[in-house]
């Protein structure tokens, strides 16, 4: 064999070796601040299926989470009082639960009291389109629809929320740049 032949075969190797990681990785698109968020539709547990666009003009809470996942399940209950006290003046959260079965899912938001809407990502795709990478990861998304922070691995308070949706509410509205 050539040399030439022989880094033809390593690389289509590594080609093939690479490529399937690549398709199918997690948290390869994380959303910036300011980028318009992707639109998704998801069920809920009620098998209702909603998405991400009707909720467009309120401030959205994306915060994607698994029951086994002790510091997603320690914030929740700030995410619950902040939704009980700002849900009737335009703030939703939407959590989106990780590759989990419904039955788990739904025993554990009844046992916690959890009122706010739930949705299951059965195949991992909202998670991947979201750049998730680990739990939790919380998306808080404005009026518009676009990203206004991302909150990796972070542990939610109520101070927390309250203050990044009242800077959030605070914001003007993002102009067109001028070209010179």
């Amino acid at each position: 064999m050539t040399r030439l032949q022989v880094l033809m075969i390593g690389m289509l190797v590594a080609t093939l070796w690479v490529l399937p990681f690549d398709v199918w990785s997690m948290g390869s698109r994380v959303p910036t601040v300011g980028m318009q968020a992707e639109d998704f539709r998801l069920a809920d547990l009620a098998g209702k299926e909603q998405s991400l666009s009707q909720y467009r003009g309120k401030i959205v809470l994306l915060n994607f989470w698994a029951t086994w996942c002790k510091p997603c399940t320690t914030e929740m209950p700030a995410m619950q009082t902040a939704y009980d006290k700002l849900r009737d003046k335009g703030f939703v959260v939407l959590a989106v639960n990780e590759l989990e079965d419904d039955v788990r899912v739904r025993e554990h938001i009844k046992q916690y009291g959890h009122t706010f809407p739930v949705l299951m990502d059965h195949d991992n795709k909202v998670a991947n389109q979201f750049g998730v990478f680990g739990l939790p990861v919380s998306v808080f998304i404005d009026q518009e629809g676009r990203v206004q922070e991302y909150i990796k691995g972070g542990l939610l308070t109520e101070q927390k929320i309250d203050e990044t949706i009242a800077r959030i509410q605070k914001q003007a509205p993002i102009k067109a740049a001028a070209l010179r």
